[in-house]
This record gives structure tokens, C-alpha cells and sequence, in this order.
């Protein structure tokens, strides 16, 4: 990098605490900080739905992957994420945006107290933050690799600057800031996006250009849409994690849903996302497709090829763009994170830990969100200087098998919640399902695959505790139905548009600021 790139590097991290600073003046209370207050278009809702799924690791692990063995980068990642979605757009949105518009929410943990019991609420609500401390922390340990290759920054500088600049503007300015910094972020991301796409196909006229470059050798298999530890089952069992984790289950892309006016403009919110994860994944990855045959990874995941290639390829100024949208990429979905994560926190779980929470004015409340937001980064933070430590291993380990490992048990009973044919479903069915969700993926994780020579494939260690949380949730609530009158009056709540709701649902305990929050659907 030189005077060029830095300066387009730090125009764009003021440019984004401007943003930031803006959207304060949109925030008058909590509802506003964590939903922005319901108002927000379903077209901005999408496109930061969509960029809050995305982080430099893509751009270091799923780069990776990619330089590895081709296309099945795609299809075993975004290709289940724009189906699961797609999906989602007809069965989860418009239901979790009924959690704002008629329960009256701001967190979308914060209906799980009246759907199950407290207990299965806080289970449900500590194991999403401390699962989501470490995905950020995979995400800081992302784009400080690629800083530390660029700039020659450490690890742990690199950590220190991306995350302060996320926490000025997100914690300013709340949802709104999120939403409006990915608008931004995903106009940077397509210029990026695009010029190394070019820079690529420029560089291909010696290897038999677009269709006669995959007969190179050092493209062989490349092609070939399930390999290597990513096959079939891998491919299923990634659809049903991305199904409910894109739909919710990590709690920033509810957020979007909820913060829509309506149930339909939430679920247009979702298509969108949708079209835009099956199409614009292709012209990034196309590049790390074809990184075998311009660079030489010096590790030996290839984590490191695309920043080699941007380098090589890419003249001073439009490089520094290139590494604008890594740094996008990953602050789009920190900061998301962040507000998802606090708004658990200070609606869920401060109030059942202190009286005083539960009487929070707006302006105590506002205060709250903001110092959680600040704590939850900097823990994240903390984290990502362990990353490629024994414990975690590298980046790509942490995203795979930790958090979609894990995703099954915490988003099952909160997003199968939702439907009416789970409403047999109680807190019995809830929280055992989700316990032994965990223990299965410790079991398979640790204890059996240190017994099995060769280990137990990646294919086995995130479907298998999804698989178990599902058939619990399933079969407990048949055996042990406890679809009371006023669990089902939630059901009914979230799954009609009228007010044909059998009784009324009060609003959830420590939620001080419900009336400020209170839309019209």
C-alpha cells in the first residue's frame, strides 16, 4: 500500500463514523437504537440483510476453499444461503416481523419468555451471545490477516483498528447506522467487486480465456461441485443451518426483518437478500476460482491467495478500493452483530439479573444498549487475538464447525417456535433439544472424534447436532405436548395479520419502554 490506498482507507472509516453520528439523530429509544422504530424501507432492509451475512473471511477462509478446490466454495456456501433465505421469505419473515408489530419486541429473543418459560429465554439467550462472541471473533481475526498481508500491521493492530471504528459509528447510531453504513458498504463492495472480476478476466487471454481456462492443470477438479470434505451431506446440513441461522437464528438478520413497517415488506426484504446471495457470490468468487493459476499461496489452507492476487494485480488507488470492501464486508456484520447481541442483553437478560434494569427509563435504556454494544466488541476482540490458537485453530474451523456446529441447537426452538405445527412444542421440548444439541456437538467434536482414526468428518460434526436438536424438538413435543391457551395466543399473534388472536399477549417482563415501542402493523 502506499499515500494512495491509505488515504481511500481512511476516507472510508471517516466517512462511515459520519454515518454514524447522522443516525444519532434518528435514535430517540430503544426501539429506535435496536429496530429503528419499524421505519425502515424494505429495500434498505435487504441489501443490509444481505451484507450483514458477510465478512472478510470469506476473503481469507472461503478464499481458501475456493483456491483448494473451485467452485463448490458456492455451492456448499451462498447457494444454501440464497435457497435458505428464499425460503425463509414466505415462512420466517413476515412471522418475526409480528414479534415487533404485535408483541411489541425490540430483541428477538424477547418472545421466548411468554412462547416457552424464563428459563428456555436466558439458555437460549446466553448461549447466542457467548456462541457469537466467537464468530466475531473469527471475523476481527479475518481482516486483520489480510491488514497484517497488505500494511504489515500485527494481528493484534489490525483487530484493535477495525474494531474501534465499528464501535464509534454503531454505537452512535444504532440499527440505522448498521443499515445505511451497508448501503454505503455494498456500493464499495460492488465497485471492488468488479474491478478485480476484470483484473481476472484480463489475465486469462494466455490460459484459453473464460471457457478454455478450466482445462489448465492447476484448475483440475475445480469444476466439480462437491469435493473434498464438502459433499452431499455437508451440502444438506448447510441448508438447513443457513435456513434458520439467515432467517434469524443469529439474531442481526431478524433484526432487519423487524425493523420493516410491515410483515410484507419483510418478506420482500428476504427475496431480495435472496437474489442478491445467489448472483453477486459468483463474481466474487470467480477471481479466487482462478487464483490457482496467478498466485502461489504461502499457507497451506490458502487463506492468504486473494490478497496475493489484489496485490499483484490491482495498480495503487484501486487497491486500496479492494481493501475498502474487505474492511466492509467485515463491519457489516460486526456491527450488526453488535446490536443484535446488545439488544439480547439489555431486553432479555439484564432485567431477570437486576430490579434495575427492569425500571430503565429511554434515555437509561439508550445508555445501556450502547455500553453493551461497546462490551461485546471489545470481548469479540479479545477473542480474535486467540484465533489460530490450539483451542480455536484457524478462521475457517471457528466459522465451519463452530458456529454452524452450534447454530442447530440455539436457533431451533427459537425459530420453529414461530410455526404453528411445532405448537405442541413447550419449554420441556425446547430446552432439552437445545441441551443436547450441545452435548452432541462436543461428543462428535471431541471425545468420539479424538477416537476415530482420521477423525469424524466435517459433514458429521455440524449436521449431526443440528439433527439431534431437531428430532428432540420434534418428538418431545408429541410425547410431552404443552400448548397452553396462552402459548398459543403468541402463535396466533405471530401467524395472523388481523386482530383474530384468542387473547392477548402481555408484554414481556423488563421490557420498560414496550409503549414507546409500539407500532401499527
Amino acid at each position: 500500500m502506499n499515500s494512495l490506498d491509505w488515504s481511500v482507507l481512511i476516507g472510508y472509516f471517516a466517512v462511515m463514523v459520519a454515518i454514524g453520528v447522522w443516525s444519532h439523530k434518528r435514535v430517540d429509544n430503544v426501539s429506535d437504537f435496536f429496530t429503528a422504530g419499524g421505519k425502515m424501507p424494505w429495500w434498505l432492509s435487504g441489501i443490509s440483510h444481505h451484507m450483514s451475512g458477510y465478512s472478510a473471511v470469506m476473503f481469507t477462509g472461503y478464499a481458501g476453499i475456493a483456491y483448494t478446490y473451485g467452485v463448490t466454495s458456492f455451492v456448499t456456501w451462498s447457494f444454501p444461503i440464497a435457497l435458505g433465505i428464499a425460503i425463509g421469505s414466505k415462512l420466517f419473515a413476515p412471522r418475526i416481523n409480528r414479534l415487533r408489530s404485535r408483541l411489541h419486541v425490540a430483541s428477538p429473543l424477547e418472545y421466548l419468555k411468554n412462547r416457552y418459560d424464563l428459563k428456555t429465554q436466558q439458555a437460549l439467550a446466553w448461549s447466542g451471545m457467548l456462541l457469537k462472541i466467537v464468530d466475531v471473533g473469527a471475523k476481527w481475526a479475518a481482516i486483520a490477516t489480510l491488514l497484517a498481508v497488505f500494511t504489515g500491521v500485527s494481528l493484534n493492530q489490525g483487530i484493535l483498528i477495525t474494531g474501534v471504528v465499528t464501535a464509534v459509528y454503531c454505537t452512535i447510531g444504532g440499527l440505522w447506522a448498521d443499515a445505511l453504513t451497508e448501503l454505503g458498504q455494498f456500493v464499495i463492495q460492488l465497485l471492488a467487486g468488479i474491478t478485480m472480476f476484470v483484473a481476472v478476466m484480463a489475465e486469462l487471454g494466455d490460459h484459453g480465456g473464460f471457457f478454455g481456462v478450466w482445462d489448465e492443470p492447476e484448475l483440475q477438479g475445480h469444476a466439480e461441485p462437491l469435493v473434498g470434505p464438502y459433499g452431499t451431506i455437508f451440502l444438506m446440513a448447510f441448508l438447513f443451518i443457513k435456513l434458520f441461522e439467515y432467517n434469524g437464528g443469529m439474531l442481526n438478520q431478524a433484526q432487519r426483518y423487524m425493523a420493516t413497517a410491515t410483515p410484507r415488506e419483510a418478506e420482500r426484504s428476504a427475496r431480495l437478500s435472496a437474489v442478491l446471495w445467489l448472483v453477486w457470490p459468483l463474481v466474487l468468487f470467480f477471481p479466487m476460482w482462478m487464483s490457482p493459476l496467478l498466485v502461489e499461496s504461502q499457507k497451506a489452507d490458502g487463506s492468504d491467495s486473494y490478497a496475493l492476487m489484489t496485490e499483484q494485480l490491482l495498480p495503487h488507488g484501486l487497491l486500496g478500493l479492494v481493501i475498502v470492501g474487505f474492511f466492509s464486508h467485515t463491519m457489516a456484520m460486526c456491527s450488526s452483530d453488535a446490536n443484535a447481541i446488545a439488544a439480547v442483553f439489555t431486553r432479555d437478560v439484564a432485567p431477570v439479573l437486576s430490579a434495575k434494569a427492569r425500571r430503565w427509563n429511554d434515555r437509561s435504556g439508550l445508555v445501556a444498549a450502547r455500553v453493551t454494544t461497546v462490551v461485546f466488541l471489545g470481548l469479540s476482540m479479545a477473542v480474535a487475538t486467540q484465533v489460530n490458537s490450539p483451542t480455536f485453530k484457524d478462521i475457517i474451523t471457528v466459522v465451519i464447525k463452530w458456529v454452524a456446529g452450534l447454530m442447530g441447537p440455539i436457533a431451533i426452538p427459537m425459530m420453529l417456535g414461530l410455526l404453528r405445527p411445532f405448537r405442541r412444542s413447550g419449554p420441556t421440548a425446547a430446552l432439552t433439544s437445545w441441551s443436547m444439541g450441545l452435548l452432541a456437538f462436543w461428543l462428535v467434536n471431541y471425545p468420539i472424534n479424538w477416537a476415530v482414526e482420521g477423525g469424524v468428518p466435517l459433514e458429521y460434526q455440524v449436521s449431526i447436532p443440528l439433527a439431534v436438536s431437531l428430532i428432540l424438538y420434534v418428538l418431545i413435543g408429541y410425547a410431552k405436548p404443552e400448548n397452553t391457551p396462552e402459548r398459543m395466543a403468541v402463535i396466533e399473534h405471530i401467524n395472523t395479520d388481523d386482530g383474530s388472536a384468542a387473547a392477548a399477549v402481555p408484554a414481556p417482563a423488563g421490557a420498560p419502554d414496550a409503549a414507546s415501542a409500539r407500532t401499527t402493523d
